[in-house]
């Protein structure tokens, strides 16, 4: 019997709920706002971490591994920082059944306690740059969660540098942002835009906030990750200074990167059907599920001998009794396994198995003696058109508007990201969110200087800003 899912044209967002829980990606925690994530919704970010930690350490950057609890006083250094996180702050006030002398926040982020650390063991030029990542768990308390996309506990990566010049740590802030985007386009098949963040939506005491905008079916926009230009803020708040090349104190310049498990909900959106995932091939946990037809004994035993024909893959073999080949076929689709193969006694006979592509719903049937070729390049052709659908889709639902009333026409219908001039005054930014919802989502990185007129007061306006419905 197949599985009854909301619909994913109409409702995506009990769709995406549905998809979670059936496919076992994850489920609720019994403490509200948490989720516990199952083995098959875990694969997903081992696998972004088996993708993404070569990268890190390729370009200098060592792992490591800060404390969970940070003393409060420690947040009170960096003003800006403290307001920005106050309101999402998890707080130790008893332990070991006694009252703490001083209350301990629970990692939300770890600027303080890292740069704490590198005050004490850095001290002069020669230690910069200083690169260190780690691979953790952050608590921000919110009010509404959603699974995988907003939770008050989640699994991220946080990457933290210092420099001495700022040319040195602008080149790292844009180096962190396009390794995201790369994993992004290459592992997760996910097309987005590169761009900076409004003064009102950058990170809490920094500088210059980079941001992945992604686009997802229903005309939102996900932040899938951030990369943020610290400046000297925290060296201040904290007064870190190193000895210069001269003998003088300097204070280092830094920067901080995230990617967290938000992005496999991105991931499910972004290639989803209404069948269940579409998973594509380079994260996909299972990337081919071999299906003999029950009961056809030569079917089964051909079948094993694949596992070791495919043994370069991420194979599995549905071997379970009391399903028919039908329910069998809906579970992986399900799951959005990129490749099933169908293979009953008659295949085995005319030594032919049957493919059927995920993405597509496409079958062939080929010879046995050429599915290893067919299958790598299937793979490839898989990845290639799930990123290329998800470009097409977001560049057909970019729209560029020059006066208002289109703006709220197309946020009211449609939806998607919107090109149009902003004046960059945070009080018109704070309006057009009134009015219509739509947020500043980022300057593209590559947009070039236009002269016009703000969509929202009309005063001068020097660039197209991206705006859309945010998450």
């Amino acid at each position: 019997m197949k599985t009854q899912l909301a619909d994913f044209n109409t409702n995506l967002s009990e769709w995406f709920n549905d998809i979670v829980l059936k496919a076992e990606l994850a489920d609720y925690a019994p403490v509200k706002g948490c989720m516990v994530i199952r083995p098959y919704g875990y694969a997903l970010w081992e696998n972004i971490q088996k993708f993404m930690d070569p990268l890190i350490k390729q370009h200098g950057v060592d792992n490591a591994y800060f404390p969970l609890f940070i003393p409060i006083s420690y947040f009170e250094k960096e003003k800006e920082h403290a307001e920005g996180f106050s309101p999402e702050l998890a707080v130790v006030t008893v332990g070991g059944g006694k009252e703490l002398a001083e209350k301990l926040a629970v990692r939300p982020t770890s600027e303080m306690m890292m740069y704490e650390m590198y005050k004490k063991w850095f001290g002069s030029w020669r230690d910069l740059p200083v690169r260190m990542n780690q691979w953790c768990n952050v608590v921000r308390w919110e009010k509404r969660t959603y699974l995988f996309l907003r939770t008050s506990e989640f699994l991220w990566q946080e990457g933290h540098c210092a420099h001495l010049t700022s040319e040195e740590n602008m080149a790292e802030v844009i180096w962190a942002i396009k390794m995201y985007q790369q994993t992004y386009n290459e592992l997760m098949g996910m097309y987005g835009i590169i761009g900076v963040k409004s003064n009102a939506e950058k990170f809490a005491g920094g500088s210059k906030t980079y941001t992945f905008e992604s686009l997802m079916p229903n005309g939102k926009s996900l932040q899938a990750c951030t990369s943020h230009d610290l400046g000297q803020n925290f060296s201040k708040s904290i007064d870190w200074t190193v000895q210069d090349q001269k003998g003088e104190k300097a204070m280092p310049w830094q920067n901080s990167w995230g990617f967290s498990t938000r992005s496999i909900g991105g991931l499910i959106m972004s290639h989803g059907d209404e069948k269940g995932l579409v998973l594509p091939p380079n994260i996909a946990p299972i990337q081919i599920v071999i299906v003999p037809i029950p009961n056809h004994q030569k079917a089964l035993s051909k079948s094993q001998e694949l596992i070791s024909q495919l043994s370069s893959y991420r194979v599995k073999l549905d071997t379970v009794e009391g399903e028919t080949a039908g329910a069998k076929f809906n579970k992986w689709e399900l799951k959005g396994i990129p490749i099933r193969l169908e293979i009953g006694d008659r295949d085995v006979d005319s030594n032919t198995v049957i493919i059927c592509r995920r993405d597509t719903g496409e079958k062939q049937t080929v010879q046995l003696p050429e599915l290893n070729q067919i299958i790598e390049s299937l793979l490839k052709e898989i990845q290639q058109n799930l990123f290329e659908k998800h470009k097409k889709f977001t560049q057909d639902n970019t729209f560029t508007v020059d006066n208002y009333d289109d703006f709220k026409k197309v946020m009211e219908t449609t939806r998607g990201f919107i090109k149009a001039h902003w004046c960059e005054n945070p009080e018109c930014e704070a309006q057009i969110k009134t009015d219509t919802k739509a947020t500043t989502r980022c300057l593209p990185i590559d947009a070039a200087k236009e002269e016009g007129s703000c969509v929202h007061c009309s005063q001068p306006s020097h660039h197209r800003w991206l705006f859309g419905l945010s998450y």
